[in-house]
């Protein structure tokens, strides 16, 4: 069994945020793949299907970001998943736009919702790191992330969560590579990345 957990802050004010691109993604896989319709418990949302034929519970905490961790935690916990088969979607300032890294364990970047998860669970588990860019500037760094998308972005953020959806049974069979190079691949051939973002780590 694995959990994936989609980062975000719960509401409507928030639901377009560059913050809330792991909310996006694990909609993106519920949808794709006719998961179970969510419902709400372990301080969040869950819904429920197959993937790679491995059982996938997908978590949307409902913590704030900050506070993910117990969300997390409490699923983790009602399951008996370990920290290794927990997967988490999250936002990433340090790559651009579209592209996408996944890593087990390492540092957090200052990102608060890594950090609430690392706290509750260990530091062990898989993140799908989905680049929203930097506003160049440390300082507008909050008011970034908690903004909408722009109007122009939606056409790569809507690529990329489709993509991340339709390759989403290689990461629940731990073929990460091969799930970031079929992502990568989909996001060039509609021209959101150049051939030298080669996708790896």
């Amino acid at each position: 069994m694995r959990l994936f957990v989609g980062l975000g802050n719960p509401g409507a004010k928030h639901a377009r945020n560059r913050h809330n691109i792991g909310f996006m993604a694990v909609d993106g896989i519920a949808r794709r793949h006719g998961f179970s319709p969510w419902r709400r418990r372990f301080q969040g949302e869950t819904s429920e299907g197959t993937l790679g034929g491995e059982r996938v519970i997908l978590l949307k905490p409902a913590t704030y970001m900050n506070e993910s961790g117990r969300s997390v935690q409490e699923a983790a916990g009602f399951f008996k998943i370990a920290p290794g088969d927990v997967t988490v979607f999250q936002d990433e300032l340090e790559l651009a736009p579209g592209k996408v890294r996944v890593k087990i364990g390492g540092g957090i970047a200052g990102h608060n919702g890594l950090r609430s998860i690392s706290a509750h669970i260990g530091n062990d588990y898989r993140r799908v790191r989905l680049g929203i860019g930097h506003p160049g500037v440390k300082e507008l760094v909050h008011g970034y992330v908690l903004s909408d998308f722009a109007r122009d972005d939606a056409d790569w953020v809507n690529t990329l969560c489709e993509a991340v959806a339709e390759h989403a049974a290689l990461l629940a069979t731990g073929a990460d590579a091969t799930f970031a190079n079929k992502v990568h691949l989909a996001m060039q051939a509609k021209g959101f990345l150049t051939k030298d973002e080669d996708g790896k780590e």
